[in-house]
């Protein structure tokens, strides 16, 4: 409860940041939907920055993950104000919500497109499996939430929702990119009598989403621990209702 409150604080904050930007969208005519669809195209570039960094550089060439890392939180941040030019600009619809999960479940699906692709091609194997299953959990944790909703139940409970995840992402991409140029992107950490090396500088991008990987599933299992616990208690209630004849 505590977290959500934090959370929605943090939320209402970067609301008064954002709503002057918000309403200069508004004044150019863009629509909810609009914003959304840019938010998407932003997350295609990011996509296509991790594919071209993997077939034009090098291993230890890390700035092109430093640089879809940017762009990954200027994407983030269409996340935000779609919603925002909704509400300010009056322009609420079901069909803008539905809108706007189908089209942030793509962003996401792209994203992390170009995030395996780059970890494949570059040989981090491990890596882009726990990749793949930060994909599976991220979508999980969307899913039981909308099927939660569609059962009548308020399911926001947990780690790793949206904003949670394209910041994780943005920034540790970033810190892998700002750290290759400090110690090079081949840097290797070796501990004596150890054969393989415990750390090395793209593990500055990967850990993180393996963190993510973990985080995101167990998020996903809560909500539905949480929904079968709502869903129960709705249907005690139910058969305690008195039934008139």
């Amino acid at each position: 409860m505590k977290k959500q409150l934090l959370r929605d604080r943090l939320q209402k904050g970067i609301y008064k940041v954002i709503d002057p930007l918000v309403k200069g969208l508004i004044k150019l005519g863009l629509t909810p939907n609009a914003v959304t669809t840019i938010g998407l195209i932003l997350n295609i570039f990011v996509a296509v920055i991790f594919i071209v960094g993997a077939e034009e550089s090098n291993r230890g060439d890390l700035q092109w993950v430093g640089w879809a890392g940017a762009l990954v939180l200027f994407a983030g941040l269409f996340d935000m104000l779609d919603g925002q030019v909704a509400r300010l600009g009056n322009m609420s619809s079901i069909y803008g919500a539905l809108f706007d999960s189908v089209l942030d479940r793509y962003s996401e699906f792209v994203m992390f497109l170009g995030i395996c692709y780059y970890l494949v091609a570059k040989h981090y194997f491990i890596s882009s499996l726990f990749a793949f299953i930060a994909l599976i959990g991220s979508m999980m944790v969307s899913y039981t939430r909308a099927r939660s909703e569609g059962l009548g139940i308020q399911n926001k409970g947990g780690l790793m929702q949206r904003p949670e995840r394209v910041v994780l992402v943005g920034v540790s991409a970033i810190a892998c990119g700002i750290t290759a140029h400090f110690i090079g992107g081949n840097y290797k950490l070796f501990i004596p009598g150890i054969r393989y090396h415990v750390f090395e500088t793209m593990s500055v991008f990967t850990l993180p989403i393996t963190v993510m990987a973990v985080l995101t599933n167990i998020t996903a299992i809560k909500r539905m621990i949480d929904a079968k616990k709502a869903l129960e208690k709705k249907e005690k209630i139910k058969l305690n209702e008195p039934t008139y004849q």
